[in-house]
């Protein structure tokens, strides 16, 4: 409902959008005046001074009069479209924004998996249902996104500036860039990304409750070769398709960490579902045998994570800042003066609060304390996401409304319905895994 508000409310013409600028800015100019009337002095009464006053009035009227002709003189019929476009980029932007947040986690979730395969863990079989589970949302989260992607080039929304024809005749930078920022291409290399991805995931699921069954460890070593296989394509294709579908809202500007940053946020987040869904699971007596010190390790992880996400964004802000060259500060500036709440907030929820809520060895492993933490980093997160993507679709014209907080809802309750949906296919304990027993002794 709210994602259809959003769009329903949508202007249609330049002319609504400038409606409905212009009634905002009524409704700021009435609060100026409130607060210019409170702090005026009063004027003597005297006859010269009122006619002082009138001529002086006069003449600001009328200077104010050709402020305002050479004020709109600069309002031209492209500047309008602009705005129009990030007016009805909002519905999307928010779609887009929460529909990437949760495939991101399930996407961070299998590369933690195959990480843990790879790496032959003893301490997280335990967890493998749990994460395969999360895993599954990646085919319907992917699709999702994919129709957004289509929807683009298609010239349904204006999120990518790129896609336009018209932008790109007259942007020498972006001309530079065709051959990567192909809309067809564009869309190959999200079908090559999805397809890896959703590839590994199903073939990993079903080598995994085949060796339940099985009556040796075969199994279980081809998904040990193919998960360390499956690390290098999703190392290059991650990179790659956080350049595609987050920095290239913005093509004049690019970083070379921009990859790196991306995955750290989509780790703390998939290991901070991986944990919130664990500790629910085992509330419910569905996990009989992960104990405090799985939570501790996956808390350790969030904490962990979060430091590393910190580095990548303090080394990024700091180096560019500190240059202070105008066509990558620009991206930094843009988002201090018109998104200093959402910019400096995530700071303050994906590195203050994790450290001060799990630098405790002891808080690691109360669970209620670890899921509380958890709300917060997601949030923090989703709002990361935010800060990525919304400065460059829709500019000024943002805040936090019916479309953003339903989108929200609606990808979290398909993102839910989903994984338990997949948690409820299989047993959630692996009986055949070699390290099933150690996972069970863990303690420490």
């Amino acid at each position: 409902m709210g994602i259809a508000i959003g769009f329903i409310s949508a202007p249609g013409t330049v002319e609504e959008a400038k409606a409905m600028v212009a009634s905002n800015d009524v409704a700021h100019g009435e609060e100026g005046t409130e607060s210019m009337s409170e702090g005026t002095p009063a004027m003597p009464e005297d006859g010269t001074t009122s006619m002082r006053a009138e001529e002086d009035h006069g003449a600001l009227t009328e200077h104010d009069g050709n402020a305002a002709q050479a004020h709109g003189g600069e309002h031209d019929a492209s500047h309008d479209e602009h705005l129009l476009h990030q007016l009805q980029n909002k519905p999307w932007a928010a779609l887009y924004v929460a529909a990437f947040f949760f495939f991101m986690i399930a996407l961070g979730v299998l590369a933690f998996y195959a990480i843990q395969r790879a790496a032959q863990a003893g301490w997280s079989p335990l967890l493998f249902r749990v994460m395969e589970g999360i895993t599954a949302y990646l085919v319907p989260g992917g699709i999702i996104v994919f129709v957004i992607l289509l929807l683009s080039v298609l010239h349904m929304n204006h999120l990518f500036v790129w896609m336009d024809a018209d932008v790109v005749a007259h942007d020498e930078i972006i001309q530079n860039k065709s051959g990567y920022l192909d809309p067809t291409f564009f869309l190959i290399r999200a079908a090559v990304y999805l397809g890896g991805w959703i590839a590994y995931r199903e073939y990993s699921r079903k080598l995994s409750l085949a060796q339940d069954d099985s009556d040796d460890n075969s199994k279980f070593k081809l998904n040990f070769r193919i998960s360390a296989a499956f690390l290098v394509f999703y190392l290059i294709s991650e990179s790659m398709m956080s350049w595609d579908w987050i920095m290239s809202v913005d093509p004049h500007w690019f970083s070379t960490l921009f990859g790196w940053y991306v995955f750290a946020s989509m780790m703390v987040s998939a290991v901070t579902v991986i944990a919130m869904v664990a500790i629910y699971l085992k509330s419910r007596g569905y996990l009989p045998d992960v104990n405090d010190s799985h939570i501790h390790d996956l808390a350790k992880f969030m904490f962990g994570f979060s430091i590393f996400w910190t580095y990548l964004w303090f080394s990024q802000f700091m180096l560019i800042w500190y240059s202070n060259i105008p066509e990558e500060v620009t991206y930094y500036v843009t988002r201090i003066a018109d998104y200093r709440l959402p910019f400096f907030g995530m700071v303050a929820l994906n590195f203050l609060f994790p450290v001060l809520l799990l630098m405790n060895s002891d808080y690691k492993r109360i669970n209620w304390f670890v899921l509380m933490t958890g709300i917060v980093i997601l949030a923090g997160h989703y709002m990361d996401i935010f800060n990525m993507v919304m400065p460059a679709t829709v500019g000024d014209q943002w805040y936090i409304g019916i479309p953003e907080i339903g989108a929200i809802l609606f990808f979290a309750g398909a993102f839910i319905f989903w994984v338990f949906k997949a948690l409820t296919s299989a047993p959630l304990q692996p009986k055949r895994n070699p390290f099933i027993e150690e996972s069970k002794h863990f303690h420490y």
